[in-house]
């Protein structure tokens, strides 16, 4: 009975690092758009 409980562990880990990831680029692009608007590049 280990294996399923190591199949989920590991799926854990890897959803909990494409949304640190995701989350991590959205707030690049979220940071480049404010300099982008501070320097008058955007609207």
């Amino acid at each position: 009975m280990a294996a399923p409980f190591r199949w989920t562990k590991r799926i854990g880990w890897l959803l909990l690092i494409w949304a640190a990831s995701v989350a991590a680029l959205g707030l690049a692009a979220y940071a480049l758009r404010l300099l982008m608007r501070l320097i008058g590049m955007s609207t």
